[in-house]
């Protein structure tokens, strides 16, 4: 089993959102790649990073410290947050992220989801209220049903379906 310690990345800072809310923040590092580092010399060999402003946003918004973090930790990446297109996917694999996370899009766009796992690394990240898929940040919550959503994308040819229940993140009951 792989265990993949987590990091949300919001102004620049390593954070913890309870339940979702941003205005919940809580700083863990200003450093966020000697948190990863710390991740990486305790035995881990992922680290799956969430820009939270990128989510908000609908583009990545940290990328001088997932750029820092990558150069300075030998683990493998997976970054999700405000990735919503090709061009995005390329820029984030070119700075050396190893795989990226879709989310909102895949609700909105499932085909371009399963044409770029043809194409690239691609993860699914499903985060539910209530059981139903949240988009855009949270800000959104769809008709769709997360356990609906992670059977289209079963066998799609994504490498990783993520699903994180929003009303459990940031409060170590989950």
């Amino acid at each position: 089993m792989t265990l993949y310690p987590a990091i949300d990345l919001k102004d620049g800072k390593a954070v913890r959102l309870t339940k979702g809310l941003m205005d919940s923040a809580k700083i863990y590092s200003d450093e966020p790649w000697m948190l990863v580092k710390k991740f990486e010399e305790m035995g881990a060999t992922w680290v799956h990073l969430v820009d939270l402003n990128g989510a908000f946003a609908g583009e990545p918004k940290n990328l001088e410290q997932i750029i820092k973090i990558r150069e300075n930790c030998n683990v493998k990446l997976e970054l999700g947050g405000g990735i919503r297109d090709e061009e995005t996917i390329k820029k984030m694999l070119e700075i050396g992220i190893d795989r990226v996370i879709l989310g909102s899009v895949a609700v909105k766009n499932a085909e371009f989801v399963k044409e770029m796992a043809k194409k690239y690394p691609i993860a699914v990240g499903i985060d539910a209220i209530d059981g139903f898929v949240a988009v855009e940040g949270w800000g959104e919550v769809s008709s769709m049903r997360a356990t609906d959503l992670a059977k289209e994308f079963a066998n799609a040819g994504v490498e990783a379906i993520i699903c994180t229940d929003v009303s459990k993140d940031g409060t170590l009951s989950g």
